[in-house]
């Protein structure tokens, strides 16, 4: 029987979101295959993880591409990428909690594209005077990143409606990142 991989890693997903200390045989019953075909899939945990993060950065791209970051005001952008990115949501949640991707010089090139490309989004904002100057680009990226986590596990918990998910990240983040006329 073939393994469906994309089928592993969601489930992997799933199951690490809302237990972030899973084991690897916890993950193959959860994906319903032995944790030999787990192992031959994933050499371990490491593996996996790194498996995620390549996921997570293929689903945060295509959700930069379809929230169309370089169209209309950046504001309604940013609204379009929160909602492109909630299915994703809460594989980022997970991804942003392993610091093992982010240690050393090895940290993916894939998040660098994705850094800049936020980061462009927010300078946008800024430029043409709907966004805040005072917070520079990349806190505005990590502030965004932060919150995709929190909201993820507040849905995942139950603390949340998901159908408010899109909502109160953006209102929140652009409540705080939009300019005020000065007196």
């Amino acid at each position: 029987m073939a393994v469906d991989r994309d089928h592993v890693l969601r489930t992997a997903a799933a199951l690490l979101t809302r237990k972030a200390t899973a084991t690897m045989d916890e993950v193959a019953r959860a994906a319903g295959i032995s944790r030999a075909t787990l192992h031959r899939q994933f050499a371990g945990r490491d593996a996996l993880v790194r498996a995620l993060e390549a996921l997570g950065i293929a689903e945060c791209e295509a959700a930069l591409d379809a929230a169309r970051p370089d169209e209309g005001p950046a504001a309604d952008a940013v609204r379009r990428l929160i909602r492109a990115i909630e299915p994703s949501a809460g594989l980022l949640a997970f991804l942003y909690t392993e610091n093992q991707l982010f240690e050393g010089e090895q940290q993916n090139e894939g998040w660098f594209r994705i850094d800049a490309r936020l980061a462009a989004l927010f300078r946008r904002g800024q430029e043409s005077g709907e966004f805040r100057i005072d917070l520079t680009p990349a806190w505005l990226t990590e502030a965004l990143y932060g919150l995709l986590a929190s909201g993820a596990w507040a849905v995942s918990e139950g603390r949340v409606a998901r159908n408010d998910f899109t909502h109160m990240i953006a209102e929140l983040l652009l409540g705080g990142a939009v300019r005020r006329e000065e007196p």
